[in-house]
C-alpha cells in the first residue's frame, strides 16, 4: 500500500511512504493528525466484485451539516467545514487552521490508557476521591507541577514558597505588607500569565472582597477581567487585613506597579466608601462605576417598609433599566420621589446624587465589556470553592491558588478548542452573519445572532428632512405584556457610521439590533470593519496564552517521560499477560533478560539498534529507490516486449 504525501509540512513524513497493512496507515495518519491539530475519521464502503472493501481516512471536518431541527432559532454547533483532506490515494490539504496545541481536546485522543484506568480502579478500593485521583493524574501527565508542601509557620514560609514560584518563572510578582512586629498584614500576587493578559484584557476590571477565605478572616480581593470569550479571567490577587482607604491604597498601588504603572480604564466596585478614595487616589483617571446588582438587591431591605412597596419597585426598575436618555431617567425618577413621597429617604437622595456611578444611561458611553457587575468577581470567589474552606491557612490557599487558576486555565482552552473546531450555523443569508461567524469566538457570535434575531421586531422609519436620522421602533416585551420601544439610529453612509442610543455597542461591543436593522435597510450587508471589535476575534493569537506557566505546563524534565513512557508500555504489556500463568512467566522472563542486557550496558547510547528490515512496513531510503528503480525497469522490457509482438503481428498481417 502506498500513500503520497500531503503539501502540509511535517516532521512526520518521507516521500513515498509504503506500509503493509490497513492498520499500519491508520496509525501512521492518527499520529500525523494529533501532530497537526485534527481528529481521524474512518470510514469503509463495499463496491465492486468480490465485495471489495476502501477504506478512507480523513479529516473529521469533512462534510458540512444539513440541520433537521425544526426549530431554526435553536441550532448546534457543527465542525464540518467540507475538509478534502484525507488518505485514499492522495492526501490533500485541509480547508482550515490546524493547532497542533488543540490536539488533545480531540475525541479521539482522550481515550483512558489502561494504566489510568489501573490507578483509578485502586484509588477507588482505597476509598480516594475521584477529584483527589484526577489531581494526581493530572500532576503525573505534567498538566500541574507538584507544588512545594510548606509545614507550619508564618510570613517566611510564604516567602520562600513566592521565592520558589519566582524561580519557575521569573515573572512572578509578588509583595508583602509587613508591620513593624514582623506580622504579615497584607499581601499581593500575580502569575506571569495574569500580568500577560492584563496588556489585552486589563481595559475594564470588577474589582470585590465580599469572600472571607481562610481562619483569619482575611478577605480575598482579586481582579477579574473578561477574555475574548466572555469568561471571566484573572488578573492577580491579594489577601488583606482591613477594609480601610489606607489598605485599598497599599493593594492598588502594589497592582499597579506589577502591570507597569498602566492603569484600568473603567473598574467596577461596590458602594465601599474606602475603596472610593483609594481608586480616586490611585486610578485618577480611571472611570468608577457601582455594581448595579449590590444596589438593587438592597431594594427589599431599604423599601420594603412602604406601603407600595411593589409598585416603588415597580417605577424604580422601569427608570434604571428602560430610560434611554439622562433626561428620560430624570423625569422617570422625579416623578416616583413625588407620586410615593420619598423625599425624606436617605437612601434613595444618596442614590441619585451618585447617580453617574451607577445607573445605565449614564455609565454607557463607555466599553464596559458587557460588565454592569462585580459579580464576575463573585464568581470567581465561588471558583476557589472547594480548594479552600474556613480552616485554609494563608500558606495552603497560595497553594491552592495554583490548583484553581490552572482548572480556569484549562477551562479557556477548552472554549478555544470549541471555537476553533466547530461553529453556530447561521440562521440567515445576510453576509454580515458570515462575517461575524467567521471572525468572532463562538460566544461571541452566539451574541450577535441574538441581535440579528432582534431584528425580526424592528421596524425601520427614516425621519423626514434629514437623510442620515432614523427612528427604529422595537416590539418588546415587557412580563406578560408587549409595548413598541423607539429608538434613535444616525447612519453616516460616508463612513459607515452608525450610532444607537441604546449604546449596547458602546457598553458591550455587539453591533445593536437598531443599527443593523438600518444597516440592511439602507443596503449595507456587511459589518463595517470600525465595528469588528479585535477583542472578540478568534483567529488573534493572544499573548497571554504563549506564557510559560509553572501550574498548567507539559514541561517536564526528559527522564521523566522517559520513564513514563516505558512504564505505559510495560502496563499494556502486563494487561495483556495477566490472563494466565504461562503468558505471565514470560514476561517476566523476557523482562529479566533486558534487565541483564541493560545492566551490561551501563550508556543506552552504547545498544545497538535493530536492522531496519526487521521492522514491518518500513523501507531503508536506498532500499526505496532500488524497488522504485527495479519497478521501472520491468515496466520498461513490458511495454518493449508488447511493441515487438504488436510489430510482428502487423508483419504477419501485411504478408
Amino acid at each position: 500500500m502506498e500513500c503520497d504525501k500531503s503539501t502540509t509540512n511535517t516532521k512526520l513524513v518521507e516521500e513515498p511512504m509504503f506500509f503493509d497493512s490497513y492498520e499500519q496507515v491508520l496509525q501512521y495518519y492518527e499520529n500525523y493528525a494529533k501532530q497537526e491539530g485534527f481528529a481521524v475519521f474512518s470510514r469503509t464502503s463495499t463496491k465492486g466484485e468480490g465485495n471489495k472493501i476502501y477504506k478512507i481516512l480523513s479529516c473529521c471536518r469533512e462534510g458540512q451539516r444539513v440541520s433537521k431541527s425544526k426549530n431554526e432559532f435553536r441550532m448546534k454547533p457543527y465542525a464540518g467545514t467540507n475538509c478534502k483532506a484525507r488518505i485514499n490515494i492522495l492526501l490533500l490539504k485541509h480547508n482550515h487552521v490546524l493547532s497542533p496545541e488543540k490536539s488533545r481536546f480531540y475525541r479521539c485522543n482522550r481515550v483512558l490508557n489502561p494504566l489510568i484506568k489501573r490507578k483509578l480502579e485502586i484509588n477507588d478500593v482505597a476509598g480516594i476521591r475521584p477529584n483527589k485521583s484526577y489531581m494526581s493524574i493530572v500532576v503525573e501527565a505534567g498538566d500541574h507541577k507538584i507544588r512545594l508542601r510548606l509545614g507550619e509557620g508564618d510570613a517566611n514560609a510564604i516567602n520562600k514558597y513566592f521565592l520558589k514560584m519566582q524561580a519557575d518563572n521569573s515573572n512572578f510578582f509578588y509583595i508583602m505588607d509587613l508591620d513593624e512586629a514582623g506580622q504579615l498584614k497584607n499581601l499581593f500576587w500575580a502569575d506571569a500569565r495574569s500580568r500577560v493578559a492584563y496588556e489585552e484584557f486589563g481595559d475594564v476590571i470588577t474589582f470585590d472582597t465580599t469572600y472571607l477565605t481562610n481562619k483569619y478572616d482575611m478577605p480575598f480581593a482579586p481582579f477579574v477581567g473578561v477574555n475574548h470569550h466572555g469568561q471571566s479571567i484573572l488578573l492577580g490577587c491579594g489577601l488583606i487585613s482591613k477594609e480601610h482607604s489606607v489598605t485599598f491604597s497599599w493593594l492598588f498601588n502594589a497592582w499597579l506597579t506589577c502591570m507597569s504603572g498602566r492603569e484600568p480604564k473603567a473598574i467596577i466596585t461596590d458602594q465601599d466608601k474606602a475603596m472610593q478614595i483609594a481608586i480616586a487616589e490611585v486610578f485618577p483617571e480611571a472611570r468608577h462605576r457601582w455594581c448595579l446588582w449590590h444596589i438593587m438587591k438592597k431594594l427589599p431591605e431599604k423599601l420594603k417598609g412602604y406601603e407600595e412597596y411593589d409598585s416603588i419597585k415597580f417605577f424604580l426598575k422601569n427608570a434604571v433599566y428602560n430610560s434611554l436618555s439622562r433626561d428620560e431617567f430624570e423625569e422617570s425618577w422625579n416623578n416616583m420621589i413625588e407620586r410615593f413621597e420619598l423625599q425624606d429617604n436617605e437612601w434613595l437622595t444618596g442614590l441619585y446624587s451618585e447617580r453617574c456611578r451607577w445607573v445605565p444611561i449614564y455609565v454607557k458611553d463607555i466599553f464596559w465589556a458587557g460588565m454592569s457587575t462585580t459579580q464576575r468577581s463573585e464568581s470567581m470567589n465561588s471558583f476557589f470553592d472547594g480548594y479552600v474552606n474556613s480552616k485554609t491557612t494563608l500558606k495552603q490557599f497560595v497553594e491552592q491558588y495554583d490548583n484553581a487558576l490552572a482548572s480556569k486555565v484549562e477551562k479557556e482552552n477548552q472554549e478555544e478548542f470549541n471555537s476553533y473546531n466547530s461553529m453556530y450555523p447561521c440562521i440567515t443569508d445576510y453576509e454580515m452573519e458570515k462575517q461575524i461567524q467567521s471572525l468572532y469566538t463562538n460566544s461571541k457570535f452566539k451574541e450577535f445572532q441574538q441581535e440579528l434575531k432582534g431584528k425580526l421586531y424592528c421596524e425601520v422609519f427614516p425621519i423626514q428632512n434629514d437623510s442620515s436620522k432614523y427612528e427604529v421602533v422595537e416590539d418588546c416585551r415587557f412580563g406578560e405584556k408587549r409595548r413598541h420601544v423607539s429608538y434613535k439610529v444616525n447612519f453616516k453612509e460616508v463612513d459607515g457610521e452608525v450610532i444607537c442610543n441604546c449604546k449596547l455597542y458602546e457598553f458591550r461591543g455587539i453591533l445593536c439590533r437598531h443599527a443593523i436593522s438600518v444597516l440592511i435597510h439602507k443596503r449595507v450587508y456587511e459589518i463595517p470593519s470600525k465595528y469588528i471589535m479585535s477583542r472578540w476575534r478568534k483567529d488573534i493569537k493572544r499573548c497571554h496564552t504563549r506564557v510559560k506557566i509553572s501550574y498548567n505546563t507539559m514541561a517536564v524534565n526528559i527522564e521523566t517521560q522517559r520513564f513514563e513512557k516505558m512504564c505505559e508500555a510495560f502496563y499494556k504489556v502486563a494487561e495483556m499477560a495477566m490472563d494466565s500463568d504461562s503468558k505471565c512467566e514470560k514476561v517476566v522472563e523476557r523482562t529479566g533478560k533486558l534487565k541483564n542486557f541493560f545492566d551490561d550496558h551501563t550508556s543506552s547510547d552504547k545498544v545497538v539498534p535493530q536492522p531496519i528490515e526487521k521492522y514491518p512496513g518500513l523501507r531503508k531510503p536506498s532500499q526505496r529507490k532500488k524497488e522504485v528503480k527495479r519497478k521501472k525497469l520491468r515496466k520498461h522490457k513490458k511495454s518493449k516486449i508488447i511493441a515487438h509482438v504488436l510489430l510482428l503481428i502487423i508483419i504477419l498481417f501485411i504478408l
